[in-house]
This record gives structure tokens, sequence and C-alpha cells, in this order.
């Protein structure tokens, strides 16, 4: 098997590669990144190879069409900062270039497994079900929307090349701590405690989101790939969290007692509540979150 995973210097692309690496010995993979925002030490221990390019430009496409052959394609490059407000960079690099990439897997015949986002709903009701509520709030939301509605002509068209869209609600775990100001809330919160700061957060703390370990979208994807399926798929553990919950639980397996310090919101297209429905996922991918919050954080705290 001949993977290729863009973006795979990244935070989620680099754990795939390295689960994949395990659990498929014989399979060969290459990771495709520009460094933006990956990481080469994200990649120790990765025994593929590295392409260093910029996924967006058409001509890359063009010669990876015809220098290899891949049976599998992840797609996790992106700019995943979602203050970036720059229109036409975001629907450039995150939307068009999902055009070069099903142009590629066609041309292959092989099996995309690309990373859309819960930011597609916006502040729509939840649960967040596919289909329902798409009205992101920012252009990262926007690009990603674009994304799954190019995929799914895609798929309506070509219907015997699978492509499958994973949407990602809150994710933390190892691996994300080169995102810098990106990282999740969980890394952010816990960098302050673990210095004896009080944890900053928007007021009043109880801002909700579905935060889901790293350990179960990386089995999503996996998933993915093994299943006979095409669409596009809500990743979570379907049950939401405030970030008071996260300040909570840190506290109590740091052995620390740090209040909050809460400060006003200074963005106008936060999200204030996010929660998955998975049933879809459930279905068609056989997917079953293995972590509750509790349990990602004290898992994530071994590698910290």
């Amino acid at each position: 098997m001949r993977v290729l995973i863009t973006g795979g210097a990244g935070f989620i692309g680099s754990n795939l590669a390295k689960e994949l690496q395990s659990a498929y010995p014989k399979a060969k993979i290459w990771v495709l990144d520009n460094f933006s925002s990956g990481h080469f030490k994200n990649l120790l221990g990765f025994k593929g190879e590295v392409i260093t390019a910029d996924l967006s430009e058409p001509t890359l496409w063009e010669w990876l069409k015809r220098n290899f052959h891949f049976d599998v394609v992840f797609h996790h490059g992106a700019i995943t900062d979602t203050t970036v407000m720059d229109q036409f960079k975001m629907l450039r690099v995150n939307a068009d270039s999902m055009r070069f990439i099903l142009d590629a897997v066609l041309a292959w015949k092989a099996k995309l497994i690309y990373a859309s986002s819960a930011g597609v709903y916006g502040n729509s009701p939840s649960p967040m079900k596919e289909g329902e509520g798409e009205f992101p709030e920012n252009p990262y939301g926007f690009s990603k929307l674009m994304m799954d509605r190019i995929a799914l002509n895609f798929m309506e068209e070509n219907p015997h090349i699978k492509v499958v869209g994973l949407r990602y609600f809150n994710v933390y775990g190892p691996g994300e701590s080169y995102k810098g100001k990106t990282a999740s809330m969980v890394y952010q919160l816990y960098k302050q405690m673990k210095e004896g700061k009080r944890p900053r957060l928007f007021k009043w703390g109880e801002q909700r989101r579905d935060f889901v370990y790293i350990k179960d979208v990386i089995r999503a994807n996996l998933l993915a790939m093994e299943r006979d399926v095409s669409g596009i798929f809500n990743i979570a553990t379907g049950v939401a969290r405030s970030f008071n919950e996260i300040v909570s639980i840190l506290n109590q397996l740091l052995g620390t007692n740090l209040e909050p310090d809460y400060f006003d919101c200074p963005y106008d297209f936060y999200q204030n509540y996010t929660q998955a429905d998975i049933t879809k996922a459930r279905e068609f991918l056989g997917y079953e979150p293995q972590y509750s919050l509790e349990e990602g954080i004290k898992d994530y705290l071994k590698y910290l």
C-alpha cells in the first residue's frame, strides 16, 4: 500500500503517519508539507519520505501524477488558524487545492480521506448534524464548507472513487504544541497552570465544546480507509464540555487549585457551543469514541 499524507508534519498528520507505520508495517508512506505550521520534530521516528511543497500549486499535483502512484491519500494540509481573515488566501489554500487533489486521486484511482471541520456549523444549534445548519462564522469555516461541496460534487460524478470527509470537532493531544496559539484549549490551559499561572478564559468559562482526543481521531481515519464508503462524517465524542470543566480536571490531575482569570472575548465570530451528532459515523464507519475528556486529558499528560 502506497500512502500520501498532506500536512503530514502537522498535529493530526504526524500522528496518523506514525500510526499507519505501526498498523501497516509494509506500507510505503510519503508526507507532504510546507512546514508553515508543521514541525520536523513531529516526524521523529517516521520512516517514510518527506516531500516539501505547497499543496495549493497545481504544478505540484501534475508532477506527483507523473512520478508517483498512491493507493490512499490522507489530506490534512490546510491553513488551520481560524483567526486568519485573508479570504483569498484561505480559500485558495483550503478549498481550491481540493480540486487538484481530487483530480490526482481520480488519475490514481486512489481513496481520499480528508480533514473537514466543525467550523462549517458556526453557531448553529447543537447537536450539529451533517447537511444541516452549515453557516460558518469565519473564512476558515467557509473554506472547509467549500471543500465539502467540491468533494460532494466529485462523489456524485465519480462514484467509483471513495472519498471520505471527516469533520473534526475540537481535537487535542500529543503533537499539537508546535501549532502555537492555535493549539487546543486543553494544551493552552495546561501550559499556563503547569507554570503556576491562573488559567485565562473568556467570560465566564461556560462556553462548551465537543473535545475529541487525537487517538479517537486517528482511529476514525483508519476506519475511513478500511470501510468501503464515501461521505462526510462528524468526528467527535457527541458530548459538549465547558472550559471551566477542563480547568477543574487539570487542577485535579496536576494537584493545583488555580482559579480562572476571566476576560472579555475579542472575537465576534466565536463559537459558543459545539456538540456533534455522531450517529452517521457510528453507522457507516463503525466509529465509537474511546476517550472521555477526563480519560483523554489523563492520557495526554503522560506525553506532556
